[in-house]
């Protein structure tokens, strides 16, 4: 890695009750980003996309979710698993840094927890900090069967008896990433791997987080809070994703921030679910469309 890229500060904090842990990029005093990772997977996975933002005037703060990374594992997992907790969680971190305006990109559930920040139906505060709203992936209605997909496999984490083994299963599920390199894939590979007291190496983060799906039911159901989004929306649909649906976006275009001229959607041809923001077309497509909305 050249010595000039940026290099992030790593932070912990007691947010809403729970130690969080969080990556800042940039300088301090820049527009900022948060950058905000999907269901299973870690503030690592926006690496690429802090390094393009802090080496171009911004600021970008990466969480890990409760429950994932580095984070604090839920006591209350059917109680704190839901996208209400995490914009509490969300409200708590600008709050701590003391944020006012922030663009918000988010992958998967990520992208929900912007949406539900964007609203300001469950924190009210929030509303009027979200400077612009990036979707990867993610829309205010997701198909069940996928869901039902993502659910199954998140659910019951598998366990192997070297990294090189999960590696190659990570390889496998995450597929509609799209493109990795070599050592893209050995990263998201290392900075998601927990051992097992057994010696085996599984994901990293808790089981217990897809009871968001069981104790919330329709949880990722949020039109009431796209619906009332005053903020520019950009989504980006993976071409292949099953997650996102065409008619949903379609949707999307005559309601809410769509129906008020606010909404751009772009498809990204050679991804499913969901797009890894590592290439320098997603990234300066992202870029151009924050940079429009103002700071």
């Amino acid at each position: 890695m050249s010595s000039d890229l940026p290099v992030p500060s790593s932070h912990y904090a007691q947010l809403a009750g729970r130690e969080i842990h969080w990556l800042d990029w940039g300088a301090p005093d820049a527009p900022v980003v948060i950058a905000w990772h999907g269901l299973a997977r870690t503030c690592r996975d926006m690496d690429e996309l802090a390094q393009h933002f802090a080496a171009r005037g911004f600021r970008v703060i990466c969480p890990d979710t409760i429950g994932r990374g580095l984070s604090q594992w839920s006591p209350l997992p059917d109680e704190e698993y839901q996208l209400s907790f995490y914009a509490r969680m969300a409200g708590a971190l600008c709050d701590e840094l003391r944020l006012d305006r922030v663009h918000w990109v988010g992958t998967s559930m990520g992208g929900a927890i912007g949406t539900v920040c964007a609203s300001g139906l469950f924190e009210p505060r929030m509303k009027a900090r979200i400077a612009s709203l990036t979707l990867n992936d993610n829309a205010p209605q997701l198909a069940q069967a996928a869901i039902e997909r993502i659910r199954a496999y998140a659910g019951e984490p598998p366990a192997f008896g070297t990294v090189a083994e999960l590696e190659a299963f990570f390889r496998t599920v995450y597929k509609p990433y799209g493109w990795l390199s070599d050592a893209q894939w050995r990263r998201l590979t290392e900075s998601s791997t927990r051992r097992l007291p057994d010696g085996r190496v599984t994901p990293h983060y808790d089981p217990a987080m897809v009871r968001q799906f069981s104790a919330h039911d329709n949880d990722y159901l949020i039109w009431p809070h796209y619906d009332v989004i005053e903020a520019p929306v950009l989504c980006l649909r993976g071409a292949e994703s099953d997650l996102v649906l065409p008619e949903v976006t379609q949707q999307m275009q005559q309601r809410g921030p769509g129906a008020a001229g606010l909404l751009k959607v772009v498809e990204i041809q050679g991804c499913g679910h969901a797009p890894a923001l590592n290439v320098p077309e997603q990234l300066q497509l992202i870029e151009g469309f924050i940079r429009s909305a103002g700071r």
